[in-house]
């Protein structure tokens, strides 16, 4: 994980705050440097007021290649900057070896090298679009190309990386991987709807009464282009090549054929999965401090829920036999709950009590039957109410631009998850009695994207009740549109914090193009009758993300296949702490 903070300003260099450096530097604590140069403007040009000035600032968590690469990355020759903060598994449908940052860099200072007189001028910007839209893998990057004087600027189709921009009280424009100030400062998401361009060479300043912004001149938003994502093969004007293709909307002729363990989609599906999850986790770089071969590489946020618990088990076929895997496992003291739990509720654990712990005890056990010869390591993570009052406003910070009690309630229970401290139990325990732990592992797992794609949610099933196959496919297209639009910077500020990557294996592009293309009745049981015996394995299945049920009774997980979901607010307990009439869509004050 990367933090990358850049900034243009008329008024010299802007550098992010005191506060901002602190954050970037725990996002990326391997490495920070910063780089400024000057923009000079031409007499003919549109807006010829002098120079800009452009400071690019990165810190950087080396996790890819076998040296570390500082950012950001500055080419001697032109003067072409980038900052990276991603993970580019494959470029062109290839997989990369070494470090991704370099070689994307030198694909992009490729696409705007100046033609030679022998060959016509290129088209530079479609160039630049053209390696965007080869990657795959979550990303956020700055790049000044400063052959052609522009700046590029984007995250991922799917939003997996954060980045901010807004114009501070001066008027400079600021692109930043969390909020650059206080809360009153302006930040938005970068939209994921595209790659965003400035042409340096056109008028990018706006005048502005001095009473109003504190400048007279300040940076004129509406001056960024954006070259959108398109599925089309051969749209007008520049473009991104959407790596999600329209979904199969197509309905059942009649009844549905039941979903089975047997079901060759079933079986497709597990393979698929096992190969989003490889790049993941395969050839992990030990973390620092690390003495021997078998020290963790990789944690799971782990609530022994379905998703999570399937790319658990599936992990354990990927890395090798020695290695402990942890699953992290959080539970918070909710003085709300246990007030209106009364006395009986005393003499158990309000963490032991909480619903995540319960399910994640449960799944712990399974997997270590399932799984017998592999050190499963579950951290049992306990937050007293009174720390989680001494750390919100840290996480209130971390969320911003989000503000809503739903929001803190969520970002609560990553930003401890994520933390990793607590008290260890072994599958192979080498002291009598638990001890206190903080993991090493940088790369955390995370199942999200499980319940969009296989129809997890309870308004999934109300969708197809109220309209059927055509209701159903509506709900989940919405929900796949949407993800790039969802929460995913939000929990990348949070996660990132303590110097970890989140990694998303159901959000990998490839998968979430082949799960777009299924029919919908090899997603999920809906519409199917219960024809199955009351002796069968598969009996009891619940209808919402069936398929991905199928696949944990395939691996053996009997339990884990009937979890329900549960969001994570309400199984850690981080929702409505405090008593009092609050609803998550509520802001804070």
């Amino acid at each position: 994980m990367c933090g990358i903070f850049f900034s243009l300003s008329q008024s010299g260099s802007v550098s992010p705050n005191e506060e901002t450096c602190c954050l970037l530097r725990n996002r990326g604590p391997d490495s920070f440097q910063a780089h400024s140069l000057q923009h000079d403007a031409h007499a003919d040009q549109a807006d010829a007021r002098g120079s800009l000035c452009l400071t690019f600032v990165s810190t950087v968590l080396s996790m890819r290649g076998d040296h570390l690469v500082s950012q950001p990355l500055v080419d001697t020759a032109t003067q072409s900057v980038l900052c990276w903060n991603g993970d580019a598994w494959k470029i062109a449908g290839e997989p990369i070896q070494g470090n991704d940052t370099e070689v994307i860099f030198n694909l992009l200072l490729q696409a705007t090298k100046p033609s030679s007189e022998s060959s016509p001028p290129s088209d530079t910007v479609q160039s630049v679009a053209d390696v965007i839209s080869s990657i795959s893998g979550p990303f956020a990057f700055v790049f000044y190309d400063a052959v052609n004087s522009r700046l590029f600027f984007s995250r991922d189709c799917l939003g997996r990386r954060s980045l901010l921009q807004g114009c501070d009280k001066r008027g400079s424009l600021k692109i930043c991987s969390l909020c650059d100030g206080t809360s009153t400062t302006h930040f938005e998401e970068v939209l994921t709807d595209g790659m965003h361009m400035i042409d340096l060479t056109q008028s990018v300043l706006q005048d502005t009464p001095e009473a109003t912004t504190g400048a007279n001149v300040t940076f004129n938003l509406e001056t960024i282009q954006t070259i959108p994502w398109n599925n089309s093969d051969s749209p007008a004007g520049h473009n991104l090549r959407n790596p999600i293709p329209p979904m199969n909307m197509s309905t059942p002729d009649g009844e549905p054929p039941q979903l089975s363990v047997e079901s060759l989609s079933v079986s497709n599906l597990e393979q698929k999965l096992r190969q989003s999850l490889a790049l993941r986790i395969q050839n992990v770089r030990a973390p620092p401090g690390a003495t021997a071969e078998g020290d963790v590489k990789v944690a799971v946020l782990f609530s022994g829920g379905l998703d999570c618990t399937l790319l658990a088990r599936i992990s354990h076929e990927l890395l090798p036999h020695d290695e402990t895997i942890d699953l992290l496992n959080v539970a918070f003291e909710n003085p709300r709950v246990a007030a209106a739990a009364g006395k009986e509720a005393k003499a158990v654990s309000v963490y032991e009590n909480c619903p995540d712990r319960i399910t994640g005890r449960a799944a712990f056990a399974e997997l270590q039957t399932v799984c017998p010869d592999r050190n499963w390591r579950f951290v049992a993570i306990d937050i007293p109410y009174v720390e989680t009052v001494a750390h919100r406003d840290t996480v209130k910070r971390l969320m911003r631009p989000h503000n809503t009690e739903m929001d803190l309630s969520i970002a609560c229970a990553l930003y401890f998850a994520s933390r990793g401290q607590g008290v260890a139990f072994d599958s192979r325990p080498t002291h009598p009695e638990p001890l206190a732990y903080t993991t090493p592992s940088r790369v955390l797992l995370s199942g999200l994207g499980a319940d969009e794609l296989f129809a997890g949610y309870a308004r999934h099933g109300m969708a197809f009740a109220r309209s059927g196959f055509e209701g159903l496919i509506e709900e989940i297209h919405l929900d796949v549109r949407r993800l790039g639009k969802r929460n995913l910077g939000r929990d990348n500020r949070v996660i990132a914090h303590w110097g970890r990557e989140a990694r998303f294996p159901f959000l990998d592009e490839e998968f979430v193009a082949w799960v777009s293309q299924m029919p919908v009745w090899e997603k999920c049981g809906f519409g199917v009758p219960g024809s199955v015996e009351e002796t069968s394995l598969e009996s009891g299945l619940d209808s919402e993300k069936k398929a991905l049920r199928l696949v944990a009774l395939m691996l053996g997980m009997n339990q884990v296949a009937r979890e329900k979901k549960r969001a994570i607010q309400f199984g850690s307990r981080t929702a409505k702490m405090e008593k009092g009439k609050v609803k998550g869509t509520d802001a804070l004050s």
